[in-house]
């Protein structure tokens, strides 16, 4: 069954703000609402920063229906793992069956301002997967010692737990932590907006591989994509309104050793609006704006999270709501 989402980018607003965007989102017909997880935002006039594990409790409690996580946090450098698993073991508690965990690797943007020294890729690939291990044990396990590489625990116990564990949603753009989500993850968080053969020819298949490897079906997963999306009925407004996030439309060499939100926010600047709104799925038709989208269901993604970057999101959501999420409900269910 298709899931929609909203992406409740916490770079863009400040926590009060966002928090009644996402009880609309919950109004206006979204199933899920995905917070990202950031010290650093990417821009520094107008950025925002809020902390996602409080936010998270705080929507809970404003919310009766839809299932939330984090997309994504980072559980080896700024949090230790075994907090990470109380925190999120405590939200599953007071919200059983509607908590995420989603997971990944990280960004220098949001550990070096800590004075963390930033490894390469392998050192953050084999933290990441020893932090998900050892978060497993700790829900699983009633006093866990784990002596691994990066981590160690001694006796340590989570002694408030679901009863039900929080789903762990591994994210991934390259073909060995796609393997790795496959294995490991009850879900795998993936982007939009990328070159076509990469899902088709690399992601998609890497992340069946891990499937099988594991002995489990592909359909065992929650396969999500974060689609960003820039949908207005003024074609002007929906290019003009994907400005704020440039630097997502930088390349990774114009990104690399950049830990600074104003120096990121100088380079994204730079970039033409033609650049800046490359990444999005820019729209002014509902028809038109859901065919485009559909191409990431046809692919096979159960769970589609729109992120929206212009700042009138109250707008956005009820357009969303009363133009999109219908026609994309029926896509999924033609009978209906």
């Amino acid at each position: 069954m298709l899931r929609l989402g909203y992406k409740a980018s916490n770079e863009q607003f400040p926590p009060r703000e966002l928090l009644d965007y996402a009880v609309l989102a919950e109004e206006v017909g979204f199933d899920s609402v995905f917070v990202s997880d950031h010290l650093q935002p990417w821009r520094h006039d107008g950025g925002h920063a809020p902390f996602a594990m409080s936010w998270l409790g705080a929507l809970g409690a404003s919310t009766s229906r839809i299932t939330m996580g984090t997309s994504v946090l980072t559980p080896t450098f700024r949090y230790q793992p075994a907090i990470v698993a109380q925190a999120f073991a405590t939200l599953g508690c007071l919200f059983p069956g509607r908590v995420v965990l989603g997971m990944g690797s990280g960004e220098s943007l949001n550990e070096v301002p800590l004075g963390i020294s930033w490894p390469e890729a392998k050192e953050r690939f084999a933290r990441f997967r020893e932090a998900v291990r050892l978060i497993r044990l700790l829900w699983t396990d009633e006093r866990v010692s784990f002596e691994g590489e990066y981590y160690r625990t001694d006796n340590a116990t989570i002694y408030d737990r679901p009863e039900r564990p929080v789903p762990l949603y591994l994210a991934s753009s390259g073909p060995a932590a796609t393997r790795f989500a496959g294995r490991e993850g009850d879900g795998w968080i993936t982007t939009s907006g990328k070159a076509p053969k990469l899902y088709t020819d690399t992601l998609l298949p890497a992340i069946q591989d891990g499937a099988t490897k594991a002995g489990r079906e592909l359909s065992d997963l929650d396969l999500m994509i974060e689609v960003k999306v820039s949908f207005d009925h003024d074609r002007e407004a929906a290019m003009n309104a994907t400005n704020y996030w440039g630097a997502l439309a930088l390349t990774p060499e114009q990104k690399a050793g950049v830990e600074d939100p104003v120096e990121m926010q100088r380079l994204a600047d730079e970039l033409p609006v033609e650049r800046t709104a490359s990444r999005f799925i820019v729209s002014t038709d509902p028809d038109e704006h859901v065919r485009a989208i559909k191409r990431y269901i046809d692919l096979g993604f159960t769970h589609l999270v729109f992120h929206a970057p212009g700042p009138d999101q109250e707008k956005f959501l009820r357009l969303y709501g009363d133009e999109i999420l219908p026609r994309l409900r029926a896509t999924d269910n033609p009978s209906a």
